[in-house]
């Protein structure tokens, strides 16, 4: 038996309230953004990367390299290769993407931001690299503690496009 695929729509009427990476017959579907207008868009996301003393102390010695500058290099890669890990992303040409940190009494503090001029805007990439940079911390220091946790990881703030402005409200916010 022969099956059939459904027909879709190519520009499902969508509203505010439904997911946009779905076409009429349910199936997932890249959204068309060929008539969004390019304007200057920017994405910060952060995680937490929690750790024992010991291995907060021994940071500064490590014999792979500095963790920070490796896992920053990292989620500048990741930022860029987006669209190849997460299916229904748009490639988009980074204008820039940077990974900061601050080292916290329980563990590390990482930051990231990027920006593009496009018609979709940078939200995972700037999430994807900070998950990266995250994943490269555990990978730089695991010798030490299998037990580290990655946690939080989280959109801070965007702007640009459509929706415009959003900035995460309350505690929650950087951790």
């Amino acid at each position: 038996m022969a099956i059939k695929k459904p027909k879709s729509d190519p520009k499902p009427k969508q509203s505010k309230d439904v997911l946009s990476h779905y076409d009429a017959a349910g199936r997932a579907s890249m959204v068309n953004v060929s008539s969004k207008t390019a304007t200057v868009r920017t994405a910060e996301a952060s995680a937490f990367v929690e750790m024992s003393p010991k291995v907060l102390a021994a940071l500064g010695q490590n014999p792979k390299g500095d963790p920070f500058e490796v896992a920053r290099i990292a989620g500048i890669l990741a930022a860029k290769r987006t669209s190849e890990l997460i299916p229904m992303c748009h490639p988009v040409y980074l204008s820039y993407v940077d990974i900061s940190y601050a080292v916290c009494k329980d563990g590390v503090e990482l930051s990231s931001r990027a920006s593009t001029t496009a018609g979709t805007g940078v939200e995972m990439e700037a999430l994807t690299a900070v998950s990266v940079a995250a994943l490269t911390v555990y990978d730089m220091c695991k010798a030490l503690d299998k037990g580290i946790l990655i946690r939080s990881i989280q959109l801070e703030r965007k702007s640009g496009g459509k929706s415009g402005e959003y900035r995460r409200p309350g505690p929650d916010s950087k951790r």
